[in-house]
């Protein structure tokens, strides 16, 4: 079966591109362009034409042929570059469907060819879905190291060095009568647990990779008629939420996703902290101090011409806290102090606007984890990472000289665990590492 798909946007535009995958690909395209040689190491200019009534669909079109294994899919490919007009796009289009074994791809379909065809692993499969739906730089910046594979290739040394320990244990058990090392067992303990502890440190990272990939949680808290719809429409340039001079306007949770320079956040407005009456005003007052508990920032909005400050805000002001002082056009003077990052702004007059979006970046950027090159980008990853820690724990707390059959279960588990979140489990690679380290039958 072949299979084709638009892999360009929409049009109009000045070109599209559809590409073609299979086992017959490389004679539709003759039957559709009239080459007599599709050449592959260079553009083949062509026209596109309709096989059965020869009518051109495109006179001036490119050609770009990858015969398998050496294409993205691992079977032959063909990308053809158009004219991006609806009407080119949709006759080609429709060409194709008329050829026969050829038919519309399902989404994502080339991608997992590669995967099938052993093109990339099922992370790097994952993460360029990452990257073409990325949407701000930080996104961008963290789907490209996973593309080139870096998380990859750390976790299939982790597995490899795991295998290699078991390989050990296995050659213990299935060759007891000879005489191997005894510091063979105790080197594959020692391992194990040094992988324990890299391991440990990856799951322990405040689950920074999937908020780069999802969006930090900043939410806007502080007292009422404080400016903090205001902020929020300012910062989203557009009208997300109502603004009045009534207080208590907001009273359910307003979210909406931001590119603020670069960094992907979610900014939740939340209604304005009193002491209220209205049942409504207390239940949204609630949930605005439970989200402030959620939040990995919050902005605590205060009118700085205020004399007071609500008690209930007071408590949620910690280090992961930014203070605004609003409406320092009505009063230019800091009348509160704090001991956590404070700026003092005029939402109504854009001031100073451009330090608070410094900083929101500066202390999101301290949530990073220093020490670690590979950050778990979706739960799936940390699940697996998770469920393998707890089959070394098991393996280290073992008396192999007692367990040693069930020690070696415990590290078969752990490497599929391993395996699983890069696509692979392959049970001959450990016959292959006895062989290989032991040296045995010779």
């Amino acid at each position: 079966m072949n299979i084709y798909a638009l892999s360009s946007g929409k049009g109009p535009s000045g070109i599209a591109i559809v590409r073609i995958s299979g086992s017959d690909v490389y004679n539709i395209c003759k039957r559709i362009t009239k080459l007599k040689e599709i050449k592959v190491t260079e553009v083949n200019f062509c026209k596109f034409y309709n096989p059965k009534n020869d009518n051109v669909i495109d006179p001036e079109a490119l050609l770009l042929w990858f015969p398998g294994p050496n294409s993205y899919t691992g079977e032959d490919l063909a990308e053809l570059q158009i004219h991006g007009s609806n009407a080119v796009i949709t006759a080609l289009l429709t060409v194709l469907s008329e050829e026969k074994n050829c038919r519309l791809a399902e989404p994502g379909e080339f991608t997992k060819l590669a995967l099938q065809n052993d093109k990339i692993d099922l992370l790097k499969a994952e993460s360029i879905g990452d990257l073409i739906h990325s949407e701000t730089e930080l996104q961008r910046q963290q789907a490209v190291k996973l593309v080139q594979g870096n998380a990859s290739n750390y976790y299939n040394d982790l597995r490899e060095k795991i295998i290699k320990s078991l390989a050990f244990v296995e050659a213990k058990i299935d060759f007891a009568e000879e005489d191997l090392p005894e510091k063979v067992l105790k080197e594959a303990h020692k391992s194990i647990k040094k992988i324990h502890s890299e391991i440990t440190k990856i799951i322990e990272d405040n689950k920074v990779g999937e908020k780069i990939r999802d969006g930090f949680r900043v939410s806007i808290i502080g007292e009422v008629n404080a400016g903090k719809s205001s902020l929020l429409n300012l910062l989203s340039k557009r009208e997300v939420a109502i603004v009045s001079d009534e207080a208590g306007t907001t009273r359910d949770i307003i979210e909406t996703y931001l590119n603020l320079d670069g960094y992907p956040v979610i900014l939740a407005d939340t209604a304005g902290i009193r002491d209220a009456k209205s049942e409504i005003e207390k239940k949204g007052i609630s949930l605005a101090i439970g989200k402030s508990k959620e939040a990995d920032l919050n902005i605590v909005v205060i009118d700085n011409s205020s004399k007071k400050i609500n008690i209930e805000i007071q408590k949620i002001i910690n280090q992961d806290t930014i203070i605004l002082l609003n409406k320092s056009d009505v009063s230019d003077k800091r009348n509160h102090k704090f001991d956590v990052d404070t700026v003092l702004v005029s939402v109504k007059n854009n001031k100073n606007i451009d330090k608070l979006i410094y900083l929101i970046k500066t202390k999101l950027s301290k949530k990073f984890s220093s020490n670690n090159n590979v950050l778990i980008t979706r739960e799936r990853h940390r699940t697996k990472l998770n469920e393998c820690l707890k089959e070394l724990d098991k393996f280290l707390k073992k008396d192999q000289s007692i367990d040693l059959e069930l020690a070696a279960e415990d590290l078969r588990m752990a490497t599929r665990h391993l395996g699983s979140i890069v696509g692979k489990v392959d049970v001959e690679e450990i016959l292959g590492s006895i062989f290989k380290d032991f040296c045995i039958g010779k």
